[in-house]
């Protein structure tokens, strides 16, 4: 069914109170000509994340952000998965690192539970898209990888300072944004995000 581009030039709240992640989607954005703001600029306070998985909360997000806007709300629910530890901090991602977004507790945790077993680990990102129309659609995208203790890097934010991605030496904290940005579990979630508005 063909259907109209339903962002191209307009505003876009991108349901989300963290920098680093704002800025990462805005930067994939600029081929689109969409002008996004953040939850936080447009007042849209954070929704309890009661969801059991990745896209029912990234859906949770979105809807609660147009419903608050009115405005084409983008959300973006991702974490870190380590299988040898069942899954955590998975959707706990960012509670595994408190109020105070402490990462430093959130690695010596994972590194503490990992102790031996295998450190494979990956990141995935499911992007919420809901529109006035009343339509809400999910991405999922994800990027394979190893852990490595101690943390490497400042460039990223999060748990990128302690993932190896899969074909590199170096963490995603290391790593240049742009690379980061071209590889990443986002990255794979706004393509398939980007073929649907095409």
């Amino acid at each position: 069914m063909a259907k109209q581009q339903p962002l191209t030039g307009s505003k876009l709240v991108i349901a989300s109170h963290n920098a680093g992640k704002v800025a990462e989607i805005n930067e994939l954005l600029l081929p689109l000509n969409i002008h996004a703001i953040s939850a936080g600029d447009a007042g849209v306070p954070e929704p309890e994340e009661t969801g059991t998985t990745f896209e029912a909360n990234a859906i949770l997000k979105s809807e609660h952000c147009l419903a608050v806007t009115g405005l084409p709300s983008l959300a973006d629910d991702s974490g870190l998965v380590v299988p040898a530890i069942g899954g955590a901090p998975g959707i706990y991602s960012a509670r595994w690192a408190g109020a105070d977004k402490n990462f430093a507790s959130a690695f010596e945790r994972i590194r503490t539970e990992l102790g031996d077993k295998p450190a494979n680990a990956y990141f995935v990102c499911v992007l919420a898209l809901s529109l006035p129309d009343g339509t809400t659609s999910s991405f999922e995208g994800r990027v394979h990888g190893v852990l490595t203790f101690p943390p490497r890097g400042n460039k990223g934010f999060g748990y990128d300072p302690i993932f190896i991605p899969d074909g590199y030496d170096v963490t995603f904290g290391e790593l240049d944004p742009n690379i980061k940005n071209s590889i990443s579990h986002r990255a794979h979630a706004f393509a398939k995000f980007l073929d649907y508005l095409k």
